[in-house]
């Protein structure tokens, strides 16, 4: 999982299993972070299930606690429909 100065990416796989060690360490990663916008990169998910709108929801969720905001780019097509199967594109601006 790598991340520049304002962006971070979700891993090649985000699964129920990831789920929790990705949460947990992209939440350290954001606590460093001290920018008023987060940028989450979604380009490199390969595997993925609805497990992934979840990370990105609960980090929408601490963020908006913060008086910040996120930005998530690079949508697989796939996440994207998920997204608006669940209703959820415009939390997560897909």
């Amino acid at each position: 999982m790598a991340e520049s100065a304002n962006t971070f990416e979700l891993p090649e796989r985000l699964t129920l299993a990831e789920a929790e060690p990705t949460l947990a360490r992209l939440a350290d990663a954001l606590a460093r972070h001290a920018g008023p916008v987060v940028t989450i990169s979604t380009e490199a998910l390969q595997v993925f299930d609805s497990s992934a709108l979840a990370v990105l929801l609960e980090l929408r969720r601490r963020l908006v606690a913060q008086g910040r905001a996120l930005k998530v780019n690079g949508w697989p097509p796939r996440l994207k429909e998920l997204a608006a199967l669940y209703g959820i594109q415009e939390l997560l601006a897909a």
